[in-house]
């Protein structure tokens, strides 16, 4: 059902896509700087857990939805734009995403919650999901659902193990940039800016 060449094919494009700097990774990197290995592996895991949201929804029909429904499809863009744009906003005014501060810690809770909802209120990686994963699924090799939750998980778990990773080798990055406030200060302006930018590019997608 998942022939070796296939899978080593989707598994080489999923990790090309793993390492796309944008919102969810920051999210990993942010934390191993400002709170530690545990934060990021919780960071990314939660991303992980967004992706495999969207390959669910996408599955079993959600996405579809989304795509043919205006209204649904509105709803949910405008929440993962309104949801983007204000994690942009909070990091351009607390400037605390990347910080090697002594603040106050955030639970390993509220780190999950901020990470799924990230990547889940986000269409774009249903959106991706419907359209990529399919093509590596071949019905004449077993059920369709079954290859689609597979290679689906596989992406999540790639994504989840990626992340982390990023964010657990930042953490280690916290003493070389301790002595460069300024870097520090550009990477939370440049973390601020991709949010809202992410925000404003889903609120201007069109359903299609």
């Amino acid at each position: 059902m998942f022939p070796l060449e296939v899978f080593l094919a989707y598994t080489l494009a999923c990790l090309l896509l793993v390492i796309s700097l944008g919102p969810d990774n920051l999210l990993a990197i942010g934390r191993g700087l400002s709170q530690g290995k545990l934060a990021a592996v919780v960071s990314g895991c939660s991303s992980g857990a967004g992706i495999l949201f969207h390959v669910l929804a996408a599955t079993f029909g959600l996405t579809l939805l989304i795509q043919t429904s205006e209204l649904v499809f509105y709803i949910v863009k405008a929440a993962g734009a309104a949801y983007l744009i204000w994690l942009g906003i909070k990091v351009l005014r607390s400037r605390s995403l990347f910080s090697l501060r002594s603040t106050r810690k955030q639970s390993l809770q509220s780190i999950f919650s901020t990470g799924f909802l990230s990547a889940a209120l986000n269409p774009k990686p249903g959106m991706f999901v419907l359209a990529f994963v399919p093509q590596f699924v071949n019905p004449a090799l077993g059920s369709v659902t079954v290859q689609m939750i597979v290679y689906g998980m596989w992406f999540a778990v790639l994504t989840a193990i990626g992340f982390s990773m990023m964010g657990v080798f930042s953490s280690r990055l916290t003493l070389w940039l301790s002595k460069m406030p300024k870097i520090v200060y550009g990477l939370n302006i440049g973390a601020g800016a991709t949010f809202i930018t992410s925000g404003l590019a889903i609120a201007l997608m069109k359903q299609k």
